[in-house]
This record gives C-alpha cells, sequence and structure tokens, in this order.
C-alpha cells in the first residue's frame, strides 16, 4: 500500500519563500494548501490555494475552516515596516505583530491538537530578531517567535512532534523592493550576495522530513555569514 501523502499549510504562499517553499515541498510530494493575500499562481494538481489576509482575526478562522488534519505548518508570510526611536508607528507593530505572531499562534492552536507522531511546525524567523537600528518593531515579532516555538517544542515533544523556526537574513524576495521600506539599507551578506528563497526553502523541507525529528526548538539562522 502506498505511503498516504502528507499535508502542509504554507503561509505566504504567492511570493518570495513561502512560494519556494509550496514549490519544493510540492517536488518532494507533498500535498500542499497555501495561504496568501494574491493568488499563488502555482499549477500544480497537489496544490489548493486560499485567499486570506492573515492580520486579521476573522479571515484566519474563516481560512482554517474546512482544512482538515495536517501535518505540517510553515508560517512564512510576512512584513517589514522599520522606523527609529521617536519616530515609532503603532499601526506598523499592530500589522506586524498580527501577522507574525498573532497569526502564528491562532494557526497553531487551530492544527497542533489534530497532528499526529511527526507532526511539524516551522516558523520563519530573521536574523534581525537579535537586534537591528530602525527595525526594533520588526525584531520584536520575529524575536517572540522563538519564545513561542522554544514552548511549543518542550510541550509537543512527547507526541513527536517538532516546531523549529528558520531564520534567514536579507532574501531576494519581493519585500526588499517594498517601496515602504526604501530607507531601509539591504546589507549584503560575506558571501557576496543575497540569500536565495531556494535555499530557506530547502532548509525548511529538512526540518519537516523524518529524518528532522530529533531537531525541536531550535533557530536555525541562514546568514551567509553575516553572523560571524
Amino acid at each position: 500500500m502506498p505511503a498516504r501523502q502528507r499535508h502542509a499549510l504554507v503561509t505566504g504562499a504567492s511570493s518570495g519563500i513561502g512560494a519556494a517553499i509550496a514549490q519544493r515541498l510540492l517536488a518532494e510530494g507533498w500535498r500542499v494548501t497555501g495561504l496568501s493575500r494574491r493568488p499563488a499562481g502555482i499549477g500544480h494538481p497537489a496544490f489548493a490555494g486560499r485567499a486570506c489576509d492573515l492580520s486579521a482575526p476573522s479571515e484566519r478562522q474563516r481560512a482554517l475552516a474546512g482544512l482538515g488534519p495536517m501535518d505540517a505548518l510553515v508560517h512564512a508570510a510576512g512584513l517589514l515596516r522599520g522606523g527609529m526611536l521617536g519616530q515609532l508607528d503603532p499601526e506598523a507593530r499592530a500589522a506586524m505583530w498580527q501577522l507574525h505572531v498573532a497569526a502564528a499562534e491562532d494557526l497553531a492552536n487551530a492544527l497542533v491538537p489534530g497532528m499526529g507522531e511527526g507532526g511539524r511546525i516551522v516558523l520563519l524567523g530573521s536574523r534581525t530578531a537579535n537586534g537591528a537600528a530602525g527595525r526594533s518593531q520588526y525584531a520584536a515579532t520575529k524575536a517572540a517567535l522563538v519564545g513561542m516555538v522554544r514552548s511549543w517544542a518542550i510541550e509537543l515533544a512527547p507526541r513527536g512532534i517538532t516546531a523549529n523556526v528558520v531564520a534567514p537574513a536579507a532574501t531576494a524576495t519581493p519585500m526588499l523592493q517594498d517601496p515602504s521600506r526604501a530607507d531601509i539599507a539591504v546589507k549584503t551578506p560575506p558571501i557576496g550576495r543575497l540569500i536565495q528563497p531556494e535555499e530557506v526553502a530547502a532548509a525548511v523541507a529538512f526540518l519537516l522530513s523524518r529524518e528532522a525529528g530529533a531537531i525541536t526548538g531550535q533557530v536555525l539562522t541562514i546568514c551567509g555569514g553575516s553572523s560571524l
């Protein structure tokens, strides 16, 4: 009897890292449901897209309706807004917290009870979680993901479910071209180029694999030497 096709929920699947993750998992034989504000444009027969603005709690609940059991949750949707202390925008703080932290919490809270042994959670963090001038609000939300994942990891270890964070440095995604972040300089890693979305997707795919079952509560930083 053939093995059951594993099913992953991937957020931010319409572009950048989320799209690369969805494509990588599909290539590895997963069934993927993608959540994104815009159509993902993925024509694979094992892919199903759902339109959803994850920054809105009501839309998160609507998107979760009828999904059924999941083997993996990958939260890759992201938003970057900057600002120096004294000029911080409460609306930017709220938007990033809802998208990065509250959405991850709501999705995991709804999906994990139905996960069996071998279930996986991967949240997309950022090297910026360690702190960066002009990015304190963004850094705070990404740092919060680490605290959540480490807490979930110890809760879920007896069930054989892992939870980890993948934290890239500057990655070649449409978010870098967002006009709202025009005043935020992109720092090229020491390897001399930006991280590629496919490189992040490969790391996520490994953490979702059965071979990664002993890795949990960890932060995998993909920085091209930026942390050295």
